[in-house]
């Protein structure tokens, strides 16, 4: 079916770039802009632009496309990409939706049944259950989940019941659904991703694998192709089991399986069925455009075997608006932005735009290559010198600590990576040697770092006065939950509050056993940065 007239049911970063694939096609585009977000980089990079009443609202991009006289609707990435009902409210409508089949969507996109078809086909898989069936430490997960919404890691059982509460709560704003379940957690795997495309004709490609196991709070930061944990073995076997996941679910789209590898052991994590972010990192090391290929497929093509052959290494940072250190949102106008033009740069503002708290504070995602793996790296770290963003806080700094750091440039980061180094500590005068160099598992957990907060309970400004303590937000955000009473004897670590940004929740703890002698919040306030949220006394 030719897609003659395209709308993105998206925004930012994902949406420029579909709107730059269309052009390529000579495809009209669409652009739909919820009412606070009417400036954004992504409306002024369309043909033409629909104001609609949320993102996250199905029928209001349906409406949109109507209106707009557009045939098809691709979802990018996020908001309803994978909602199976969206997917099949577009084909109701007659219009081609860029992306799986509902059914597909409905196998793939459910956790837990996705588990059961990966076994099924004779995938491996990670043991799931109750608590007290798998044991500590354990994951939970929302069984709609992705983004790294919805998850928590427990690793004593008085942190369960908190844990479960705000997997849910978080689970059910970010994907109107609050079911969790729960799973094995493995301390240090890495993880490891395989990229499909499946076209309506039976054919099903792995298109190589891609390393993403440097992620700050289970969202990735650094992005690479090829994985330097695979060899040719490794890297067929993993393939394998990809695409027999796919075609028994019976896949169709461009989509990613994701694994957690140990050693040359791997288990199937979850489907991905959309583009990912860092689709990216593909392209530059296949010389592919996956964009191109998902509307080929869109349009019922029959795809041949693109004889996906690694060229050339890539490597890809997110730039955020984040604290460089506890990674929490920053928000703020963007009084001056130089992106590097010596790489490929995938940019979600512009200078002048401003970063709010409703949407992903990604700026840009910035892509290198080279010959190999060095030399991808060397250019990246240049790249990230040549960038400059005034007006707000950002990661930046962090990027350049990371892509500079000897454990990243020898290849051998885990998901670990960021509790064993804590963001722009000094890096490690020698890499272990000998029998410590291999990947390995301690049983107990980490003592927690002193410079860097655990990644499920960030550290909070606070100031310390004598014998009392006034603890402040430390970004813009809603109180979703006070946990505590005035005149209330806490614990150190003890929840106080509970913020929302980004939908992503960040608790609010006591530094040190104290009395809570004032609480100036209530649940569903919205505070900025630095506003009092409680006063503790000892």
């Amino acid at each position: 079916m030719e897609i003659r007239k395209l709308l993105v049911a998206n925004r930012g970063e994902i949406a420029v770039r579909i709107f730059r694939a269309c052009a390529d096609a000579r495809i009209e585009t669409v652009a739909v802009v919820a009412p606070d977000d009417k400036a954004s980089l992504h409306a002024r990079s369309a043909g033409e632009v629909i104001e609609i009443a949320s993102y996250l609202e199905a029928e209001e991009h349906i409406r949109a496309a109507k209106q707009a006289g557009a045939n098809a609707i691709h979802p990018g990435y996020g908001f309803l990409a994978e909602n199976a009902n969206f997917a099949e409210a577009v084909k109701a409508a007659g219009l081609v939706f860029v992306g799986p089949s509902p059914e597909a969507l409905r196998r793939g996109g459910d956790k837990l049944e996705a588990k059961r078809a990966a076994a099924e086909a004779g995938v491996p898989v990670l043991p799931t259950g109750q608590p007290e069936e798998l044991g500590l430490p354990l994951l939970i997960k929302a069984a709609a989940g992705g983004g790294g919404r919805g998850m928590r890691v427990v690793r004593e059982l008085g942190e369960l019941e908190e844990a479960v509460a705000a997997a849910k709560r978080e689970a059910r704003a970010a994907f109107g659904d609050e079911t969790i379940f729960f799973e094995r957690y493995l301390e240090r795997p890495r993880h490891v991703e395989i990229q499909l495309l499946a076209d309506a004709h039976g054919h099903v490609y792995a298109l190589g694998e891609r390393e993403c196991s440097i992620q700050r709070r289970h969202q990735k930061v650094l992005e690479e192709a090829p994985s330097p944990a695979l060899d040719t073995e490794l890297r067929l076997r993993m393939s394998e089991a990809a695409t027999a996941f796919a075609r028994a679910i019976g896949y169709r789209s461009l989509g990613t399986a994701e694994f957690l590898l140990d050693g040359r052991d791997f288990y199937f994590l979850e489907l991905n069925g959309r583009i990912q972010v860092e689709h990216p990192v593909t392209e530059e090391a296949l010389g592919l455009d996956l964009v191109a290929l998902q509307l080929a497929v869109a349009r019922g093509e029959e795809l041949f075997d693109p004889s996906a052959v690694f060229r050339r290494h890539a490597v890809e940072v997110r730039l955020y608006a984040e604290d460089p250190v506890d990674f929490l949102p920053q928000a703020g106008k963007i009084e001056r932005l130089r992106l590097p033009g010596s790489i490929r740069v995938d940019a979600g503002v512009a200078q002048g735009d401003e970063v709010g708290v409703a949407y992903d504070p990604m700026v840009a995602k910035l892509i290198a290559t080279g010959a190999d793996r060095r030399e991808a790296l060397d250019r990246l770290a240049a790249a990230l010198d040549e960038t400059v963003v005034e007006g707000v806080v950002t990661n930046l700094p962090f990027l350049r600590w990371l892509v500079s750091h000897p454990v990243v440039r020898e290849g051998s980061a885990t998901t670990a990576f960021l509790t064993e180094y804590p963001p722009l500590s000094s890096a490690p005068a020698h890499l272990p040697t000998g029998p410590w160099a291999e990947p390995w598992r301690l049983n107990l957990p980490l003592p927690a770092p002193a410079s860097a907060p655990d990644p499920d309970a960030p550290a909070l400004d606070h100031a310390h006065t004598g014998d009392q303590s006034t603890l402040s937000a430390p970004m813009p955000g809603t109180v979703i939950r006070v946990a505590v009473d005035e005149g209330d004897r806490v614990e150190p670590r003890q929840t106080l509050v509970v913020l929302e940004a980004m939908k992503m929740e960040t608790p609010i703890v006591a530094p040190y056993e104290a009395v809570v002698r004032a609480i100036h919040v209530a649940e569903g306030d919205r505070v900025v940065g630095g506003a009092t949220l409680v006063e503790l006394e000892n």
